[in-house]
C-alpha cells in the first residue's frame, strides 16, 4: 500500500516583504510551531515510504502536456522530480543585484513554465549570490509545488543559516559534499539523520561521493536505525560516463540510490564555442577557470571537439542542437531521475529545456552511433540503455 501526503503552504510558506517582523510580533511561536507540523507529517509520512506535495500533480497536468516534461521518482524513493532541473544560473555579468534578480528571475519563470519543479541551490552558485537571488524569485513561486534542493559542508549550521536567507522553512533534498577523510561516517548519517527529523529537510543525498562511500553510509544507517541517502549527484556527459554507467546503476538496483546528474555539456565544451580557441567572454578565460582552458587547449580536449563534429551530424539527423543530444543521451540511463541545467540567459535555458523533445528518438540505434563515435562506453554486465 502507498500513501501519499501533501503539504500545504498553510504554516511552512516563505513571508513576503514586511510580513516576517509583522508575524513575529503577533505570533512569536509562529515558526516553531510550522516546523513542528511539518515534522509530524514528514515522519508520518517518511514511516509510510511516500510524501508527495499537493501541488506537484497539478504543475504537471497543465505543463507535461504541452511541454513533454516527463517526472521521475527521485532514486526509489517517494519523491517525483521533473527529468530537468536548474542548478547554478550562472549569473555573474552586471554591477547592480537588482540586474541580477532580474535574468534570474527570467530563467527561473522559462523553467518553471516548462514544467521544470527541480531547482538545486548551493551558497556558492552564482557567485555566491543564488541564495539571495533565489529569495527573490521564490516569493512570485507557491513553494509547495518546487522541490528545492541545497548543497552543505558544514551540515547543520550552514543549514540553519541557508534556510534562513532563503526564508525558507525546511528545502526537500539537503546534499553532503564528499566527506573528509577523518570524519566516521557515523557521524555524517547521524547528521543528516538529524537534519530530517528537525523537519529542516525530507530526505539526504551525498554530492561527488564515491560508490563505496555511499554503500558505507548505506551500511552505517542500517546498523544504527538511521536515514540512508536516496540519491547521488554526479558529474555525467560523453566524456565522464563510468561512475553513471557502471558504479551507481548497482547501487540503484539495491539500495536504490538513485542519479541527479550536472554538467551534461561538460562545463560548456559540449557546446562548440570552445572549437576555434577560449573566447575572452566565456567562462574559461576567467583565472578560476584555469584547470578549464588548460582542458580545452590540451591533446584531449582536442580529441574531443574532433568526436563533438561528428556527434553534430547525428544532432542533425535528429533536427536538434548537439546540446538537446548531449542532455537526450543523459536522460537515457534509467537511474538518472534528473539532469541539472546550468544556464547563463533565456535563449540558452530555452535551448536546453528542448532536449524533452529528443528523448524519444534517442532509440537504441541512435545511442550505438553515439557510443561508436566517441569510443568510450564502459564495459559493464548489463545494458542500462532504454
Amino acid at each position: 500500500m502507498q500513501v501519499s501526503f501533501a503539504c500545504t503552504d498553510h504554516g511552512l510558506k516563505a513571508p513576503r516583504n514586511g510580513e516576517h517582523s509583522k508575524q513575529n510580533a503577533t505570533s512569536p511561536n509562529t515558526t516553531s510551531q510550522a516546523r513542528a507540523r511539518f515534522r509530524t507529517v514528514a515522519l508520518i509520512a517518511r514511516s509510510l515510504g511516500s510524501f508527495t506535495h499537493r501541488y506537484h500533480h497539478n504543475l504537471k497536468e497543465s505543463t507535461a502536456k504541452l511541454t513533454g516534461m516527463k517526472y521521475r521518482n527521485l532514486g526509489k524513493s517517494g519523491l517525483r522530480v521533473s527529468c530537468l532541473g536548474l542548478g547554478d544560473l550562472e549569473v555573474h555579468e552586471g554591477n547592480f543585484f537588482s540586474c541580477l534578480c532580474q535574468v534570474a528571475e527570467q530563467l527561473m519563470t522559462i523553467a518553471y513554465e516548462s514544467g521544470v519543479n527541480l531547482f538545486d541551490t548551493a551558497e556558492v552558485y552564482s557567485g555566491g549570490n543564488f541564495e539571495a537571488l533565489f529569495l527573490a524569485c521564490l516569493l512570485s513561486l507557491r513553494r509547495s509545488s518546487l522541490v528545492i534542493t541545497t548543497k552543505l559542508v558544514c551540515v547543520c549550521g550552514c543549514l540553519k543559516g541557508s534556510l534562513q536567507r532563503m526564508q525558507l522553512e525546511y528545502v526537500d533534498v539537503v546534499f553532503a559534499n564528499r566527506p573528509d577523510s577523518n570524519t566516521p561516517m557515523e557521524e555524517i548519517v547521524r547528521a543528516m539523520t538529524h537534519v530530517i527529523n528537525q523537519g529542516m529537510s525530507m530526505y539526504w543525498g551525498t554530492s561527488r561521493w564515491s560508490a563505496m562511500e555511499i554503500m558505507e553510509a548505506y551500511s552505517v544507517a542500517r546498523q544504527f536505525n538511521l536515514i540512508p541517502p536516496v540519491c547521488e549527484q554526479a558529474e555525467y556527459h560523453f566524456f565522464q560516463r563510468d561512475k553513471v554507467e557502471i558504479q551507481l546503476p548497482e547501487l540503484y538496483h539495491k539500495i536504490g540510490v538513485g542519479v541527479v546528474s550536472w554538467s551534461p555539456l561538460a562545463c560548456g565544451i559540449i557546446t562548440g564555442k570552445y572549437e576555434n580557441g577560449v573566447p575572452e567572454s566565456s567562462r574559461a578565460s576567467m583565472k578560476p577557470y584555469q584547470w578549464l582552458r588548460e582542458k580545452i587547449m590540451s591533446e584531449d580536449g582536442r580529441k574531443q571537439h574532433a568526436k563533438l563534429k561528428e556527434l553534430a551530424h547525428i544532432a542533425e539527423k535528429l533536427s536538434c542542437s548537439l546540446p538537446q543530444l548531449a542532455i537526450a543521451w543523459c536522460l537515457r540511463n534509467e537511474g538518472v531521475s534528473s539532469v541539472l541545467l546550468g544556464s547563463s540567459n533565456p535563449s540558452q535555458l530555452t535551448e536546453n529545456l528542448g532536449a524533452i523533445q529528443v528523448i524519444p528518438k534517442m532509440t537504441a540505434g541512435i545511442a550505438s552511433e553515439v557510443d561508436h563515435i566517441l569510443g568510450n562506453r564502459p564495459h559493464s554486465k548489463k545494458d542500462y540503455h532504454h
